[in-house]
């Protein structure tokens, strides 16, 4: 284990039985409770432990697990210092708006981090991050980029998002962004993960939009009868700025990804309520015709729109799909 995450294996959970503390032994961790060991290999700790479901229920896990593993999604093509990942993550106004908002010093949690860009991103300002993935490659991929850029405040973890590998109620925020989707149950996924969430503390997911994505579902037929003919209609794919890895980066994980599923603000709502968090916000919002501000405080809590201001709100989805796929985010919190 690299020296850094030491002071921290304290939130560490076994991930087979769900209960034990994890005791570090020499190049392994050791669960208190039922023994199980799991290795820690060029400091990244291995503690992916797989669904243990009722036969029949479907999982996906493992088919997702060998997509991302053959194409790492995104990638660090762009990106040859720290200050480079900064100007080009400040220049999305959903990390910019994370990074001035996220106080110093808070404990955050990705889920789903994929190569761990934000991950990485939030770390720089003195928070602790860490990333958990269950891809190997695009862990490596994180990790790699920390140390190159003495990163000591971000730690990749492999885990199993259905088997957290993290004590209950130990982040200020947790953060699963185009994740949950590509599971094969995106409430138990939602409710699994807000179990670690502090109280007060705040649980941000983003999801693919069950109107916002049309656009993209229309596409991926059109490429799939045409054999990936007409790539230009994505803007993301015509884009002259993008490079070459990027492009077949984003045309695999928007168009050839094994599994997916949608989504609506309004079923969200009703997660949150199930779990017993509130509402904090919705991006974009809930209600029609208005926008989020480049200055708005993402954690401050608001009232979602009504059932006729959501299905307004929520139908012009389709419009703002075509660029970023058609996705969402909602914000709760712990009471």
């Amino acid at each position: 284990m690299s020296q850094p995450l030491e002071p921290h294996v304290s939130l560490l959970r076994c991930p087979r039985c769900q209960e034990g503390k994890l005791d570090l032994r020499g190049e392994a961790l050791a669960c208190a409770s039922c023994g199980q060991t799991f290795p820690i290999e060029g400091g990244l700790p291995r503690l992916f432990w797989p669904n243990d479901w009722q036969p029949g229920e479907r999982d996906v896990t493992d088919t997702v697990k060998a997509f991302y593993e053959e194409t790492p999604f995104p990638n660090y093509d762009d990106f040859d210092s720290v200050g480079s990942l900064a100007e080009k993550a400040r220049q999305g106004v959903f990390a910019r708006m994370l990074d001035e908002q996220v106080p110093p010093r808070a404990r955050v949690l990705e889920v789903g981090c994929g190569t761990g860009q934000l991950s990485n991103f939030l770390s720089i300002a003195n928070r602790t991050v860490f990333a958990s993935d269950l891809c190997e490659n695009s862990l490596g991929l994180g990790r790699d980029f920390a140390r190159r850029h003495s990163l000591g405040n971000v730690h990749f973890v492999q885990m199993n998002l259905f088997r957290p590998a993290f004590q209950e109620r130990s982040f200020d925020l947790v953060v699963s962004n185009g994740v949950l989707h590509h599971t094969s149950n995106p409430f138990l996924a939602y409710r699994t993960i807000a179990q670690l969430v502090k109280p007060g503390g705040f649980l941000l997911v983003g999801l693919y939009h069950r109107y916002g994505r049309l656009i993209t579902d229309a596409r991926r037929q059109l490429f799939r009868l045409t054999g990936d003919r007409f790539l230009s209609l994505d803007p993301n794919l015509r884009d002259v700025k993008k490079s070459a890895a990027k492009k077949r980066a984003w045309l695999a994980d928007q168009y050839k990804h094994p599994h997916e599923s949608k989504h609506t603000i309004s079923q969200t709502l009703r997660w949150i309520d199930e779990i017993g968090f509130r509402f904090v916000k919705s991006i974009p919002r809930s209600k029609p015709f208005a926008p989020i501000a480049p200055d708005e405080s993402l954690f401050e809590p608001e009232l979602p729109g009504n059932a006729v201001e959501r299905f307004l709100a929520e139908t012009g989805a389709v419009l703002r799909g075509s660029r970023e796929g058609g996705f969402f985010i909602v914000i709760a919190q712990r009471p």
